[in-house]
């Protein structure tokens, strides 16, 4: 499905752009129009999904294997100090195309292209840890039971954990 108001989906309906790297029935990627570092690169799925929640299991796998593929060509390509991986959902995070994508950047020390917390940011005791990690697992296991069918027998691979941290 695409989206007619989306530059991606545009985009992912012409084999012809000049600044492509990578194409397969699934995905594409290509070199980013604003470059702060050469090699910044964006992997996107061609189908439109807005973000990351609305991908469907073959997608994200083939997605990933995409990402994965680039990053070690673009590391490659543009020798750097480090590489940032990052994706956007919503506008408090930045999203700038509402068409899920992924940003392959090469980095620099001390670029301050993207930082993960503008200070250190303050750790909670295990407790609280534990709290979060139990909602996050509550919120697995209610999601894994919607999308049975979907995921199918690969949504069966993968299993929430139970217990605390560090027990075992």
């Amino acid at each position: 499905m695409m989206s007619d108001n989306c530059i991606f989906c545009r985009m992912a309906g012409n084999p012809d752009l000049p600044h492509l790297v990578y194409a397969d029935g699934l995905t594409m990627a290509f070199i980013d129009l604003r470059q702060f570092h050469p090699g910044h690169t964006i992997i996107m799925p061609r189908r439109h999904y807005q973000d990351v929640r609305e991908l469907d299991y073959e997608t994200g796998a083939a997605l990933m294997a995409t990402v994965a593929r680039i990053t070690r060509a673009v590391s490659t390509a543009f020798p750097s100090e480090g590489i940032s991986l990052w994706h956007s959902i919503g506008p408090a995070a930045f999203q700038e195309v509402p068409h899920l994508h992924i940003h392959v950047h090469p980095r620099k020390t001390n670029d301050d292209v993207l930082r993960v917390y503008p200070s250190t940011p303050p750790t909670p005791d295990w407790s609280i840890l534990r709290e979060r990690a139990a909602a996050v697992r509550a919120c697995l296991t209610e999601l894994g039971s919607q999308n049975q069918q979907e995921f199918g027998k690969a949504n069966q691979q993968v299993q929430p954990i139970a217990g605390k941290p560090g027990s075992g």
